[in-house]
């Protein structure tokens, strides 16, 4: 099938259209197409749950290990680091090398550091080797995306992609599951031990199955200054936002970070215009719906994960349940992203992407303000509604902005454009987290100093007042050890009001974000260069 590559994406010394080499159909195991979904899904299965996981396993650790509050934080936040900063460059590194061979030493490295964390005796060991996570997982994301576009079919394509998402979603939502088991019944380091097995076998697969595809135009030199350039400002910028709760937004470090990322940026986009062979080459965003997809992609995850983020508060400090029991919860959310992602694939391939997306996005603005209304006192059922509603909202959202985007780019590019969309997410949902912690922070601090005495319970110092907000922003009764029973109750009842009243106002704000992304989804469309998938050439 013939190539429709429209997008100028050529450096200003070059004007020669980029276009797939034509090339025979693969046969047997190798470069199958279904296949490769699966070998690529148990790969990229790891570096999801491992988003979500080690939480779980994060009180065990700090125990084990002697290991702060801070220090526990960082477990999480030098993987996102590490992953968000490297994914566009890894990107570039398939398109250039090949995405076989980049999805194969992602896999590799990704469950040898695993396996590293687990054999950790230090809490400074178990941060280093989750960088390398984070740094391998980058790696074999968008080669796996790569890998996807160039081996189906455009007609088929969008349905790969949904069993993808599929995966990426079940994968991030039953990580606390999983990992409440394996903490319960084993113990933390078999929450690491287990990304091996799943590695080898990714690489085994890998190895028998993987077809290398190359476009012909393929990058053959590196933009060192645009990657140095890039790296710094996204690091900027997800520092900033990691940092953002324990500085406070009105803190001049805060903005100081914001201010400098911005320059970089900047600075990048001025140099992707004078170099041969830019990183991202800036005409890639002429594609109105490319860009609209990167956006889209953002908004969803600023809604998806910041509102996903107070919920497992919610069920396990004020409903009291077990991680295990909160992760059980969530399962209709988890199911219908299950069903939905193929279903999803099937709707955006006979109607395209817009109709789907946008429904998608006005589903998900209508469950988070569900899910303002949830009470201390909410049943399981009532929950299950809202759940299951975000779970088939986020569906066609996962599998839409992913083809729009990568369809979209031209073939050579298609590891850049998959990492466009994984940085997207991470940006996304490091925004999310942040701006909507910083509204619950708010509504707290707003409320809890009027409910506190109107319930008749003793005076706070401004101090004892901080302490007590910091526990009710996670919907922790800040009880003294020794206070009587009806004193207790009453800070019980005062703090997951309070709670509720924050998440309630974050809610809110994220079906704001959910709603402003159903416009932003009118602007996709199919991808133009989907077709140049079915005739790359195999390496």
């Amino acid at each position: 099938m013939t190539s429709q590559t429209t997008i100028d994406t050529t450096g200003p010394g070059d004007k020669t259209p980029a276009a797939p080499t034509e090339s025979t159909p693969a046969t047997g195991l190798r470069g199958h197409p279904w296949l490769t979904l699966i070998t690529v899904a148990v790969g990229v299965m790891m570096v999801a749950l491992d988003g979500t996981i080690v939480a779980i396993a994060n009180p065990a650790i700090a125990k084990d290990l002697h290991a702060s509050f801070s220090d526990v934080q960082w477990i999480t936040n030098a993987y996102f680091l590490a992953l968000a900063v490297s994914l566009i460059t890894a990107g570039k590194l398939g398109d250039r090398f090949g995405h076989r061979q980049t999805f194969l030493i992602g896999v590799t490295g990704f469950a040898a550091a695993s396996g590293a964390i687990g054999l950790s005796d230090s809490i400074a060991a178990v941060v280093t080797f989750r960088v390398f996570q984070g740094l391998f997982g980058a790696l074999l994301m968008p080669a796996a995306l790569g890998l996807l576009r160039a081996t189906f079919p455009a007609e088929k394509l969008n349905m790969a992609i949904g069993i993808w998402g599929m995966v990426i979603g079940a994968s991030t939502a039953g990580g606390p599951i999983l990992g409440g088991v394996l903490v319960e019944h084993v113990n933390w380091q078999s929450v690491f031990f287990i990304n091996v097995p799943v590695g080898l076998i990714a690489l085994l697969l890998g190895v028998l199955i993987l077809l290398d595809h190359r476009a012909q135009n393929a990058p053959r030199s590196f933009d060192i200054l645009g990657i140095a350039l890039l790296s710094g400002a996204m690091f900027c910028l997800v520092w900033a936002l990691i940092k953002a709760p324990a500085w406070g937004w009105g803190d001049g470090r805060t903005w100081a970070f914001i201010a400098v990322s911005g320059l970089l940026f900047g600075f990048f986009a001025f140099w992707e215009t004078r170099v041969a062979e830019p990183l991202i080459p800036l005409g890639l965003f002429r594609s109105v719906p490319l860009s609209a997809g990167v956006v889209l992609m953002v908004l969803m995850a600023i809604a998806f994960m910041g509102g996903l983020f107070f919920v497992t508060f919610y069920l396990q400090n004020v409903h009291g349940m077990s991680p295990i029991d909160a992760g059980l919860h969530l399962l209709p959310l988890t199911g219908m992203m299950i069903i939905g992602s193929p279903l999803a694939g099937v709707a955006i391939t006979k109607l395209g992407p817009r109709i789907p997306l946008a429904g998608g996005m006005a589903a998900t603005a209508i469950a988070m303000y569900g899910m303002s209304t949830l009470e201390a006192d909410t049943g399981s059922g009532v929950m299950s509604v809202w759940f299951a509603l975000l779970g088939l909202g986020l569906a066609p959202v996962m599998v839409g902005a992913t083809e729009v985007i990568v369809g979209n780019a031209p073939m050579e590019l298609s590891g850049v454009a998959g990492g466009l969309q994984q940085a997207a997410m991470q940006i996304g949902g490091s925004l999310g987290t942040a701006v909507l912690g910083a509204v619950m922070a708010s509504k707290v601090d707003s409320d809890l100093p009027g409910n506190w005495t109107g319930a008749g319970l003793p005076q706070l110092t401004p101090e004892q007042l901080d302490k007590a907000s910091e526990a009710v922003q996670v919907g922790v009764a800040p009880v003294a050890k020794g206070t009587p029973e009806p004193i207790a109750a009453k800070i019980a009842s005062v703090a997951h009001d309070t709670f509720i009243s924050g998440m309630s106002l974050a809610s809110l704000v994220a079906a704001g974000v959910a709603a402003v992304a159903v416009f932003v989804a009118l602007f996709t469309r199919r991808g133009q260069n989907a077709e140049a998938g079915a005739g790359v050439g195999h390496i």
